[in-house]
């Protein structure tokens, strides 16, 4: 059974930063994408982020130059460093994970794209 576990969430002020985790267990797909998610109250999940496992990663225009994502292929973990943070960036972010057929596909942005998420870890930006 697949399990995702996001973990780093909290307050910040804007202009703050947070690092988020996910740690993946029984996920044993050697070709993937993972990637972040977000939902604030009232609104529809979006993307943030993704990376394929050879490194290629994908950013929303939104977070782009802020967010950074990174993974360890090792122990199938994934992160989310998030720098300059702004009050528009609290929502539950959510780790998702997809297989890609292709070695070089590109990673999906939409949330039907993925297969396996995690539970949401909160994420809380202060003015």
């Amino acid at each position: 059974q697949v399990q995702l576990v996001e973990s780093g969430g909290g307050s910040a002020q804007a202009g703050g930063s947070l690092r988020l985790s996910c740690a993946a267990f029984g996920y044993t797909d050697s070709r993937r994408c993972m990637g972040w998610f977000r939902q604030a109250p009232g609104k529809q999940r979006e993307w943030v982020s993704s990376i394929r496992t050879d490194g290629r990663t994908y950013y929303a225009d939104s977070v782009k130059g802020r967010f950074t994502i990174s993974q360890d292929n090792t122990k199938i973990a994934l992160y989310l460093q998030m720098n300059s943070l702004e009050p528009e960036d609290a929502a539950m972010y959510y780790c998702a994970a997809a297989r890609i057929s292709l070695p070089y596909q590109v990673c999906g942005t939409r949330e039907d794209n993925y297969r396996y998420w995690g539970q949401g870890t909160q994420v809380t930006v202060s003015s």
